[in-house]
């Protein structure tokens, strides 16, 4: 009897105890009831698999029957709060679909927001930045991008022009030398009529040699210079057809026709200091870097002996400063060494570097000699000297240096004779025969480059 007390009371105490177990809810239950509380899901009274899980996998098995056994054990869910270890936080979308956000910081151009604020400020500064350094080109009216300053374009000549005095000390003319006074007086007529041309108020001063150095024997036979500046050009008589004409420089008459009454820019020009060097040396070239500092080599000297000649090509050396192609060409380098770097990406550097050159720094280039012709046959003209005889000059220029077929498309220069055939022209040649007529008659030639 005692026995079957103890016995029974045994397993009342165990039944006691296994209805505890089971009825007590557990760590998984109350998980699976929080996270499916919103509705769409569902909870621990109304069991629905959730990505493979219910009360009946053995997942969920091994789960419980570890709490039963009596391990302390915590899971974590990634979705609570429960202060143990990294939070991962969530977002429900319109689905209401709840998805992870990403660790890590934002990337801006993943918010749609941030990119519309980056695009139209990057926009307005590009167009504030490109429309704040548009500029006016005299004559032809085109309209170009120039990003470096008028005073740092100005610095950079005056630098690479005491660099080249330094670099040919002792093989540059003398001021008093025939040929350096020859040189002077007639870069003197181009820049007077420069200052025609743009109207300037300002009076530059005279044309200065920059050349201090002093030759006794020079200066003894000063009746070869008097004998030089009393020599008159001969009287040129050629005669231009019409049949020469040729359609290549259409974007001429297009800019000024569009441009029509727009003020040319010319404040680069404003209180230059003019001075010109001839150098005892045997090329066949002359250059006017920024700053108005104009270099000739007396190898051209032997080839093109009139003063016309000279002023032919002085002009176009002038029209480049005029122009400000330098600069200009300083900023198409930046642009097209960014597309450089952009092409890296897809071909061969030596490739990208051959298409580069070829399609667009040397058709610039000749875009820009070409501009410089027509500058300096205006500025010829209104100087006093027959603008007919610019054709010829560039035709027997590209003789010297060697033309040959591809040079149009090969060379940083057109050929001589494509530049004499554009010269030719009616539209372009009239134009300059006007203006030279006018100046030969006394009347006023004022402001034909505005």
């Amino acid at each position: 009897m005692g026995c079957y007390r103890k016995a029974k009371l045994a397993l009342d105490a165990l039944t006691s105890y296994t209805s505890k177990i089971v009825t007590r809810p557990s760590v998984e239950e109350s998980a699976f009831s929080r996270i499916y509380q919103d509705g769409s899901l569902s909870s621990a009274s109304n069991p629905v698999k959730f990505s493979g899980f219910s009360k009946s996998c053995n997942f969920y098995q091994r789960l419980g029957s570890g709490s039963q056994m009596g391990v302390n054990k915590i899971n974590y869910n990634p979705f609570l709060g429960n202060g143990i270890g990294a939070k991962r936080f969530y977002y429900v979308d319109r689905y209401r679909v709840q998805h992870f956000k990403p660790r890590g910081p934002k990337r801006w151009f993943r918010n749609p927001r941030t990119v519309l604020i980056v695009v139209l400020v990057g926009s307005g500064a590009f167009i504030t930045v490109y429309y704040g350094n548009l500029e006016t080109v005299p004559y032809t009216k085109r309209r170009h991008f120039v990003l470096l300053s008028k005073t740092m374009e100005r610095k950079m000549g005056e630098t690479q022009f005491e660099q080249m005095k330094a670099a040919f000390k002792g093989k540059m003319l003398p001021a008093l030398h025939p040929e350096s006074v020859r040189m002077r007086l007639i870069a003197q007529d181009i820049i007077d009529a420069l200052q025609r041309g743009l109207k300037r108020e300002q009076v530059w001063s005279d044309m200065g040699y920059a050349s201090q150095e002093s030759d006794m024997a020079h200066e003894a036979s000063a009746h070869e210079t008097l004998k030089a500046l009393s020599e008159r050009e001969e009287k040129i008589e050629g005669k231009w057809y019409k049949e020469d004409e040729i359609l290549d420089d259409n974007w001429v008459q297009q800019c000024r026709k569009k441009e029509k009454g727009l003020k040319a820019d010319a404040s680069h020009l404003d209180g230059l200091n003019w001075e010109i060097l001839v150098v005892n040396e045997p090329v066949v070239n002359a250059f006017c870097l920024p700053g108005g500092k104009i270099v000739v080599f007396t190898g051209l000297l032997e080839h093109f002996r009139t003063d016309a000649e000279i002023a032919t090509i002085i002009g176009h050396e002038v029209g480049h400063a005029v122009a400000r192609h330098a600069a200009e060409g300083i900023t198409k380098n930046l642009w097209v060494a960014i597309l450089q770097l952009i092409l890296y990406q897809f071909i061969m550097p030596d490739i990208a570097n051959a298409m580069s050159v070829l399609f667009l720094r040397l058709p610039f280039s000749r875009r820009m000699e070409i501009e410089a012709d027509y500058v300096g046959l205006l500025l010829m003209a209104s100087a006093g000297y027959d603008p007919r005889i610019a054709p010829r000059v560039y035709e027997k220029l590209g003789k010297l240096t060697g033309d040959s077929a591809l040079r149009d498309y090969l060379s940083t220069h057109p050929s001589g004779k494509r530049r004499a055939q554009l010269l030719a022209q009616a539209q372009v040649m009239e134009e300059a025969l006007h203006i030279y007529r006018d100046r030969i008659a006394g009347r006023g030639d004022e402001g034909f480059f505005l």
